[in-house]
Parts: structure tokens; sequence; C-alpha cells
């Protein structure tokens, strides 16, 4: 079975997609924070969203829009999370729909709206509207426009993130293509921070579902930065059924190519916002395998990747095992540290009981030099493994969070 390849691209590199950001004065001068992605027709469409029980208008408005599978644009905006905003933060994001259903001459049910930012400020609904009015004007295809999309949702992140790749499907080329923003508040449970995907492969709504969510779950829900999850995580898929491929409606050999495709564009994105953690200077891997259960790799993995002096120490170049074996051990994995063994690479920290000595600490003091490194944990219990992608904490982390709503 052929497998898709990665291209240089984003949300426009799938056919019958435009894309349009624009600065409107949201919270900044200066710089996009009003972005626009349409589809040349209605197309099939799915989504996730945060579980966090405190979810923004948008999710609440969402939710129920995106419920029939077809949707045709999609409203984003930065500097303003309007969460905690209440009736009136509801109306603002219906209000937004319907604004950009009338510009683009589109019916208001295939309108999404999504928001990043501040929590508890009601959105600035003129700029907003203006900002939306100037994007419709500025539709297009091209990288730029996707570049620009991609940087109008952008908070704290340092750098744009997007991918796409490339597979062909019963002899036609499909495309999937996708950006995201994220670099704090991240630890997903069904979604990411802002995630937006396009494809131009025929795919029912039901299979895009299902897609979605598989995708997800080796991607997106194995990111962590700070163990908090946001109010506002949505994550969109738009699929135009442009490439000419016989509709996907079930599993099969077509729907597993679909996956590939799709797997590869949601892992790079969600490596990508590991990376681009807030005052983050390393990226982590956490693997931890020989578990005695799935569930109990996953959670262990998780336990150390949200451990705050476990990383710490990445960032202070400090080979601390023993950080790591006790998140493992708090994690409510099963766990013997006799029978466990902890590497930083293919170097040892800890082998069943045997402590590094001043030799191997040097050695894994270079391997934590560099700016990407795995951190595997071998329970000795059973067959299964689990990884978690995340980062450092540095100084920087504090200083971007202790004044970010001033």
């Amino acid at each position: 079975m052929q497998k898709s390849k990665y291209i240089d691209g984003g949300v426009c590199s799938a056919k019958g997609f435009r894309a349009a950001g624009v600065p409107a004065r949201i919270k900044y001068e200066g710089r996009n924070d009003v972005a626009l992605i349409v589809a040349d027709e209605p197309c099939a469409a799915a989504a996730v969203f945060t579980t966090n029980k405190v979810a923004a208008a948008p999710v609440l408005y969402d939710r129920s829009a995106v419920a029939d599978g077809r949707i045709q644009a999609i409203l984003a905006n930065s500097g303003c999370a309007n969460a905690c905003t209440g009736e009136a933060g509801l109306k603002d994001a219906e209000l937004s729909a319907l604004a950009t259903a009338g510009e683009l001459g589109i019916d208001p049910s295939l309108v999404l709206v999504a928001s990043t930012g501040v929590i508890g400020r009601r959105l600035p609904m003129d700029r907003l509207l203006a900002g939306m009015k100037a994007a419709a004007a500025s539709l297009g295809s091209t990288p730029e426009h996707g570049l620009a999309a991609e940087k109008a949702v952008m908070t704290t992140d340092t750098r744009p993130k997007q991918a796409a790749a490339r597979v062909k499907i019963g002899g036609k080329t499909v495309t999937v293509g996708g950006m995201a923003k994220g670099s704090g508040m991240i630890e997903p449970n069904m979604a990411t921070m802002l995630g937006f995907v396009t494809t131009d492969a025929a795919i029912s709504p039901a299979m895009l579902r299902r897609a979605l969510k598989l995708a997800v779950a080796k991607s997106f829900n194995r990111v962590v930065v700070d163990g908090d999850e946001s109010t506002n995580d949505s994550l969109f898929i738009m699929a135009s059924g442009k490439s000419g491929n016989a509709k996907i409606t079930r599993a099969g050999e077509d729907f597993s190519l679909f996956m590939d495709a799709l797997e590869r564009v949601c892992i790079s994105l969600a490596r990508q916002m590991a990376t681009d953690g807030e005052g983050a200077t390393k990226f982590v891997t956490v693997t931890v395998r020989g578990a005695k259960s799935e569930h109990d790799a996953a959670r262990a993995a998780r336990a150390v990747a949200k451990s705050p002096l476990a990383k710490t120490s990445w960032f202070g170049k400090d080979p601390n095992w023993g950080r790591v074996l006790a998140a493992v051990g708090y994690s409510g994995a099963e766990v013997s540290d006799m029978k466990a063994e902890v590497f930083y690479d293919g170097e040892w920290a800890f082998r069943r009981g045997e402590i590094a000595d001043e030799k191997q600490l040097a050695r894994l003091a270079k391997v934590m030099s560099a700016d990407s490194f795995t951190v595997t944990v071998d329970l000795h219990l059973g067959k299964y493994e689990s990884s978690i992608y995340t980062c450092d904490f540095s100084l920087d982390y504090v200083h971007i969070n202790a004044d970010y709503t001033t």
C-alpha cells in the first residue's frame, strides 16, 4: 500500500479552499488577529472540542452547528477567548457567524467560529466584524494566504505551525493540509488549542468524524506543555471532495490511505506545538514501554510529561531520573523500581536499582544539551507502550504567564 508523503503547505494546499488573515486590533496593534477559512462549496466537516466543563462560547455554538457534518467557512480570532462571557458571549458568537455568512453569501448554518486569547472579556465586535469583512475581501488560495491565516490565530506562539501531506487514492491525488496554534495551556483531551485541517478527499461526514477521532488519538492527545486544558480547545476538518476520488464511505484500503495522510499532518502539527511550548528550549518525547496495560503506559508517560520537577530538570540539563521515576510511581500505573529502567536517548540513567556513576552522568548531560531528546522508562512488566510529546519548563514560561492578561 502506497503511503503519504509530506509536502510544503497548509490549509490552502488542498483543492477548493481559500484563506485570509488580517489585523483588526482585537488586542494588539499591527498583527494579524482575524482569520477566515472558506470552502468554495459546502463540504463534509467534523470537529472535536475541549472536555473542560467551562467551555467558551465558540465551543458551545460550534458543537451544535457542526452536528450535521456540513460546513463551508470558519471565522477565527486571537486576542480574546470569548470564554466565561455568559449569554452575551453566546450572542456574540452567533452574530459573528451570521455576519460572516452574510458577507460570504452563504447559509449561516455553514459557518463556525473559533476564538483564543484572554478569558473573561467580551469580543470587541466592531473590530472583529470589520476584520472579518477585510478578510473576506482578501481571500486567496496561495501559500501566503494560508500563512496569513495561521499568523492570525497565534497568541504566545513564537512561530507558525503548518503541515501538509499528499497521497494517491484510487489513482487520484488527495491532499491534506492544516495549521494549528498553541504553545501553552495545553493538555488536550479530545482536541488541541486551535487546529484547522482541510482536505480535497471525497469522504462521508461519518467517516470524516471517525478519521478525525483516530488521528487525534495519535497526535494532539499526546501533547502536554503544562497540564492545563483550555476552555477553547477546538480542532476542525473540512473535506471538499475536489480530488475526484471515489467517495470514502466505509473502512478499507482507501480509508487507510486517507488516514495515513491525515495522521501525518496531525502528528506534525502536534510535535510543532510541543516544540513551541511557552518558553521551551527543548522538545522532549516521553516513552513508557514494558507496561502491564495500554492504560498504564499512557498515564505513566503523561505523568512524566506533566511533572514540573522533571520538566525543570530538562531545562537545567540535569539527568534527574529520580523525578521521572517518582512521576511514574504516582501516576497510578503498576511499577516496580527494582525492575524499571530510565534512559535519555540511548544512555541509561537507572537500571533495576543500579545508579549512573559520574562518567555515565556526563554522557547523560551531553544528551540533554541537544534541542530534543527522548526520555524512556522501561517497566519490564508487560508489552504495552505509549509516547507523549512535551517540552521543558524554562524561566521564560513563568515570565510569559505571569502577566498574560496585562
